[in-house]
């Protein structure tokens, strides 16, 4: 698995500089080298490895809800930003995992950890992170992030590669946004959080998910402890300047959500 990993790094470096800056979904310019269709073969690379690595929830009523959630979140997604790639289909994998996470990766890979049900306590909490961590992958986060690290470290991941160690592998890794599903710590950007947030947002009240239920996510996440940093000392929000990120575009979203059916994904 690690030798298909390096050999795309390899690969992906004469090919860096074909495409140039575009725009994320919301307007905000944006330099993303790496060509899609190799970000989705990572993607794709990198959830065979979790597959592989992580023991799978078997708990029927938590995959029906996860499926349920991801298939309206990912419709709405397509209305929400018409003009862009989706992939033909998503993959969705619950892992068994006592962290409150989950992630999504390019080529249409989801993975929810268990633990997120604790507490995401209602499918429209779960619909916020999820419409989050889809946004990740429609707003080219993870290609981004990749095209930073290719710019200042290129020399240094050659190296990585060519010599002992792991960072080639790591890097890649860490630029999908599962870093911390495999131990290494690497969040996005606060920029990418705040960008993945207002997106999700939208997508979710487009999903008939109420919105207001995002606010109440973060707070169960806030009062669910963890020993946060300062906001100065991370590069994740604060869940207090989140929450009052996302509160900020309650109003738009909200007036949205009363357009459309409400969602169900009772069971």
């Amino acid at each position: 698995m690690r030798r298909r990993f390096l050999l795309h790094l390899l690969a992906m470096l004469p090919l860096v500089f074909l495409t140039g800056c575009d725009e994320t979904p919301t307007g905000r310019a944006q330099l993303a080298l790496v060509p899609h269709n190799m970000m989705a073969q990572m993607g794709e690379d990198a959830f065979e490895q979790l597959l592989n690595s992580q023991p799978i929830s078997r708990n029927a009523a938590v995959n029906n809800l996860v499926q349920c959630v991801v298939q309206k979140v990912v419709t709405a997604a397509k209305v929400s930003y018409p003009a862009l790639d989706f992939p033909q289909a998503w993959e969705v994998v619950v892992f068994e995992e006592h962290s409150p996470n989950a992630f999504a990766l390019p080529g249409g890979r989801i993975g929810v950890h268990s633990g997120l049900l604790d507490v995401a306590e209602t499918p429209a909490q779960l619909a916020a992170v999820i419409g989050h961590e889809v946004s990740h992958v429609l707003a080219d986060h993870g290609n981004e992030r990749l095209t930073q690290q290719l710019g200042i470290k290129a020399v240094l991941m050659l190296v990585g590669v060519m010599g002992e160690g792991d960072m080639g592998h790591q890097q890649l890794m860490q630029a999908l946004g599962i870093g911390a599903q495999l131990g290494i710590s690497l969040p996005f950007s606060r920029t990418h959080e705040e960008e993945a947030d207002l997106m999700g947002l939208a997508i979710m009240a487009r999903a008939g998910f109420d919105p207001q239920q995002s606010v109440v996510l973060w707070r169960n996440m806030a009062a669910s402890g963890g020993g946060q940093p300062p906001e100065f000392l991370s590069t994740h929000p604060a869940h207090a300047s989140r929450i009052k990120a996302l509160q900020q575009g309650l109003e738009e979203a909200t007036a949205t959500y009363q357009t459309v059916a409400p969602a169900d994904c009772s069971g």
